[in-house]
């Protein structure tokens, strides 16, 4: 596996790597590497010749009291796990590779990145937009593959990708869980033992929800009584519980299909986020 941090040698290695009608993959990271990401490098390699994976900690998606310095680093680590997993080419860009001075273009997709997250987090969707389409120029890649746990994200990279003419593929991949049903995240490692064994409360409250909303109940009853069992499960602030149409993320109050139950929850310092298919 190639290991590569300049632009000039990035190209040229994904020249080759297309040479003879080769397709490429692009499984954007910020490092810390669980069994969901390597999932999504797992379909890449199903549905590509090459899987290019990037590490970068995306310093213009955090807020300013958010973790981005404390945010976990191993690149040692996770280029071991890419290694084993047969990717082709691991992108690890420093920051002033990826912004150099005198950076100040950014990428807004306004409407879908005002809600929710976007919300709670102002700017972080304008960073994660802008450095994804930086990644897909830098790349090229025929497709690239994002975890459907944060649905929001994925929203947008849809939108932008369309909106922009990239020409590429956005596939989602389903979301990744523990045993017990808790999505894997990068952020889990800040759990205690006692918060990771309370959390499994927050999928199981979507779960239900999701479950009541598809068999006819009040949406507004259904999110209100899924809130109040992530509260009694041990979180000590529900962000937001939503049903949203699943392309759009409008908010719905009435069930329509294609949807999904959108929610962010906070459990000693943690910040978790969740979503459930409906229907």
């Amino acid at each position: 596996m190639q290991i590569i941090r300049d632009i000039a040698t990035l190209r040229r290695a994904v020249a080759a790597l297309k040479q003879g009608g080769k397709s490429v993959a692009l499984v954007p990271t910020m490092g810390a590497l669980h069994e969901g990401h390597l999932s999504l490098v797992r379909m890449g390699r199903r549905v590509a010749d090459h899987v290019v994976v990037s590490i970068f900690v995306n310093p213009t998606q955090f807020g300013p009291n958010e973790d981005y310095a404390a945010y976990p680093r191993d690149e040692a680590r996770d280029a071991a796990l890419l290694a084993q997993e047969k990717v082709s080419l691991l992108w690890a860009p420093d920051v002033d590779v990826m912004y150099p001075g005198g950076h100040s273009t950014h990428i807004e997709v306004a409407e879908l990145g005002a809600d929710y997250c976007g919300a709670a987090r102002p700017g972080h969707f304008d960073g994660v937009a802008t450095v994804v389409a930086k990644l897909f120029n830098q790349v090229h890649p025929d497709m690239a593959i994002f975890g459907e746990k944060d649905w929001q994200q994925l929203a947008i990279i849809r939108r932008m990708a369309r909106d922009l003419d990239f020409g590429l593929d956005i596939l989602g991949a389903p979301i990744a869980r523990d045993s017990d049903g808790l999505a894997l995240s990068s952020r889990n490692a800040y759990l205690s033992k006692d918060e990771r064994a309370a959390a499994v409360a927050f999928p199981n409250a979507l779960k239900a929800a999701a479950a009541a909303i598809a068999a006819g109940a009040d949406v507004e009853t259904s999110l209100t009584e899924a809130a109040t069992a992530i509260h009694a499960g041990g979180f000590e602030h529900v962000d937001y519980v939503a049903l949203a149409d699943a392309d759009s993320l409008e908010r719905l109050t009435e069930f329509r299909a294609p949807a999904r139950l959108l929610a962010a929850a906070r459990i000693g310092n943690t910040r978790l986020i969740d979503n459930w298919p409906v229907g």
